[in-house]
């Protein structure tokens, strides 16, 4: 076991192309460390993983791995030959042992060799060979690697019906698990792990959680959700303007830190500022008196000008840092009753033979001015769900009634609102046809230059998509607001700018997200989509965790709070103003 630092960036510079991403960088990461890597998109975070794990070189410096210290690296995106099964896959997890198995089959043919096994000395050797082989394959756990690998795999939530299907059969989120099963079963000393949510469900990030908890070696994880980072960071690493600073404790406790130091730090800027401008006046004047060829003023002047020169200037903080400007507000107030759906079903023909029965007896009503939260496993049917909601999708039964007054509009998860042939302005003009001047404005508060607004969709990052996506949420005004994940390209400060947006909203909010920070923030009641139905929780997801807990338990609760009051009086107003049921969708 290795002890003290195992991975080090000294005096460290990138660049891509002529840009600088950061210049002398150093960082030192130690063998139990559980750091949370954060910043802005595009500081380097990615890049300083990836010199980590060596498939990138610095342009200046030093990025070192202490020898013997085995790295492991999970990227944002995992590749994979898709044609390959999932226990194939994950049993190249340890290339140790695959080269291991490979020679002890090399040697037992070369024992069916009449040249070697007619020939006694030969024999010896081969023979003593394959028994250190096969004691080094025993010791590295060969002999039971395929049960470790298949334990490890339902660990993860794979049944052993889902070993034999092919990779391409997969979720997005459960080829990022192969992927984080590989590490596990390999264990390296260093875990680098790049956006590993991305695509996860609760459970999956409940797992991801218990993981880096319980993770014998150092681990470096960058990551845009905070109630993650709140539970597994013990040190927060921030990569802001090329310089990394380091804050001891969780994300909450970073956020709390870094405000107070940067308020502290205005406050001396501020007194230092007002003792530059005395001294600066002082030597002004004691110039002026020396002009008539007074020389004790004149080197008066010039000992405080020294004085100026040599004085350690503190930089003017920045407080606030910019941000899109994101603001969403409904053209015209929507129905009382928003959405009624009764005894919805939907199924699929399944992969693997039959019928895959996703939506099996669905019922939700949603009343004006609610915010509601959709949560479930990945493949629970959430999206089939909007899917159906927006009329891409044609139900098996059911009923499904949309407020004639409410207008949709709809944020996917993976952009397909987004025509990828076109370019930011083409596509922002769909919305409205607009001047130059004012699109470049428009696209200005969602960080895009008028150069960039000549750029395809499909050349944008995932973060870009999504600030798209969100300048046309805006220009729609639509009263009810459809979100399939909306933070998942998001990087912190986004998320935090939607959220402050999402709070003031004046329409209504049906939210799909595994984004535990933003429905706690934001949903004030949260539906669990699971086995086919829906189950109801009066709150957002911490009352949702504590309320599940209870229920599992029995327990009968033996108050109602405020907040449910509330949403019941809500909902009683609500529908006494509730004209004739009437089928309508209307949608922006």
């Amino acid at each position: 076991m290795v002890i003290g630092t195992v991975a080090r960036l000294a005096k460290a510079t990138l660049y891509f192309g002529a840009q600088e991403i950061f210049r002398d960088l150093s960082w030192e990461v130690y063998h139990d460390a559980r750091i949370g890597l954060v910043g802005p998109n595009g500081a380097g975070k990615s890049s300083i993983l990836k010199l980590f794990a060596g498939e990138m070189d610095t342009s200046q410096g030093i990025a070192q791995i202490t020898r013997g210290v085995r790295v492991g690296y999970l990227p944002q995106e995992v590749h994979f030959d898709l044609q390959r099964s999932v226990i194939d896959e994950a049993l190249d997890a340890s290339p140790t042992l695959a080269a291991l198995e490979h020679e002890m089959q090399s040697l037992e043919a070369q024992m069916g060799d009449p040249n070697v096994y007619g020939d006694e000395k030969k024999l010896t050797r081969v023979m003593e060979r394959h028994a250190r082989i096969v004691q080094e394959f025993e010791e590295k756990g060969g002999l039971n690697f395929d049960n470790r690998v298949r334990a490890t795999l339902r660990g993860l939530g794979f049944g052993d019906e889902d070993f034999a299907l092919p990779l391409s059969a997969l979720s997005g989120g459960q080829k990022k698990l192969v992927g984080l099963a590989k590490l596990l079963i390999e264990q390296p000393e260093l875990l680098l792990l790049d956006e590993p949510d991305n695509h996860l469900d609760l459970r999956g990030k409940e797992f991801l959680e218990k993981l880096i908890a319980d993770y014998p070696g150092a681990v470096v994880i960058v990551s845009h959700d905070r109630y993650l980072l709140d539970i597994v960071a013990e040190e927060i690493a921030e990569l802001e303007d090329g310089k990394i600073t380091l804050y001891v404790g969780n994300y909450s406790e970073y956020q709390f830190e870094k405000r107070q130091k940067l308020l502290r730090q205005q406050q001396m800027y501020q007194i230092q500022q007002r003792d530059i401008q005395r001294l600066e006046f002082s030597i002004r004047r004691l110039m002026g008196w020396g002009a008539g060829q007074n020389e004790k003023f004149v080197r008066r002047a010039r000992s405080m000008q020294k004085r100026l020169d040599k004085m350690e200037k503190i930089d003017r903080p920045l407080l606030e840092r910019r941000a899109i400007g994101l603001s969403l507000n409904a053209n015209r107030r929507g129905s009382n009753k928003v959405l009624d759906i009764q005894h919805l079903a939907k199924s699929f023909p399944d992969p693997r033979g039959g019928v895959n029965h996703v939506l099996r007896d669905v019922n939700l009503t949603m009343w004006l001015g609610e915010r509601v939260g959709i949560i479930g496993p990945n493949g629970a049917g959430k999206t089939v769900l909007f899917r159906c909601i927006l009329d891409q999708e044609e139900p098996d039964r059911g009923e499904l009634y949309v407020g004639p007054a409410t207008t949709i509009s709809y944020y996917s998860q993976e952009h397909e609102t987004l025509d990828f042939d076109n370019t930011i302005a083409d596509e922002v003009r769909r919305v409205k046809p607009m001047i130059d001047r004012e699109l470049f404005g428009l696209l200005g508060r969602f960080l895009f230059s008028a150069e960039d607004s000549k750029k395809k969709i499909r050349n944008l990052s995932g973060g870009e998509k999504a600030r798209v996506q969100m300048a046309k949420l805006m220009l729609q005004g639509a009263n009810l607001l459809m979100l399939d994940e909306p933070t998942n390209h998001l990087d912190i400060q986004s998320a935090e700018v939607l959220e402050e947006t999402l709070e003031t909203y004046n329409g209504s909010l049906l939210m799909i997200s595994h984004d535990r920070y933003f429905l706690d923030n934001i949903a004030t009641r949260i539906v669990e989509l699971q086995d086919g139905t829906l189950t109801e929780y009066l709150g957002n997801y911490t009352y949702y965790v504590e309320e599940k807990a209870r229920r599992a338990r029995g327990e009968v609760r033996k108050y109602v709070s405020d907040e449910d009051e509330a949403q019941v009086e809500m909902r009683r107003n609500a529908k006494s103003k509730q004209p004739q049921k009437q089928k309508s969708k209307n949608r922006a």
